[in-house]
């Protein structure tokens, strides 16, 4: 058995930590430094997911100096950073291509979208309805009133069921107490919820 196998050196109870951390990484890529090149470092344009190896006095020494776009004169700068907004993929202008967006027979399905949108815009805009709830609906049927009743309304009808339903008016007859009860308590519903 050889004493200096790495195989032996990883069983020991402490490693030699100078002669683990040279067997893991390899050797620094700067001349003359034998040191583990623990530290990635690009390799530059054109050579994208190379790397050097360096320990981390020269990859400091590597990243102040280190340019990607090192011999690009400014206008490749410039188109390179444009391009890369879109990831530099390839793209067009709106409408150029328009003869692949005709159909087969001359037909542009845009032109159609925009009268459609035309239409629109010069509706005049309905108000939007909001959904009644179960009880909002319950209570309109109480007072035997269409579900788009509203404010002015529902007033007078609620007034006009209060006064033939009412003890006093019916000669102290307390038979209509419990549909007044209902008439009352639908008007506050409706009430609550903001038809008023």
């Amino acid at each position: 058995m050889k004493l200096d196998s790495k195989i032996f050196d990883s069983i020991r109870v402490k490693p030699d930590k100078k002669r683990v951390e040279q067997g893991r990484h390899p050797v620094c890529d700067h001349p003359g430094c034998n040191r583990p090149g623990t530290h990635r470092a690009p390799k530059g344009r054109d050579r994208e997911g190379q790397y050097f190896n360096f320990c981390v006095d020269h990859v400091r020494e590597y990243n102040k100096s280190y340019n990607y776009f090192t011999g690009m004169g400014d206008d490749d700068v410039r188109t390179y950073q444009k391009d890369s907004l879109t990831g530099h993929r390839p793209t067009w202008k709106m409408g150029v291509n328009r003869q692949a967006a005709d159909g087969p027979d001359g037909y542009d399905p845009r032109t159609n979208m925009r009268a459609n949108a035309q239409k629109r815009a010069q509706q005049t805009p309905r108000p939007r309805q909001r959904k009644l709830l179960a009880l909002e609906k319950r209570s309109l049927d109480v007072l035997n009133l269409p579900y788009t009743a509203r404010g002015a309304e529902i007033k007078a009808r609620y007034k006009e069921l209060v006064k033939l339903n009412h003890p006093d008016a019916n000669g102290g007859d307390r038979s209509s107490e419990d549909r007044l009860r209902e008439i009352i308590q639908a008007y506050n519903v409706l009430k609550k919820a903001g038809f008023l």
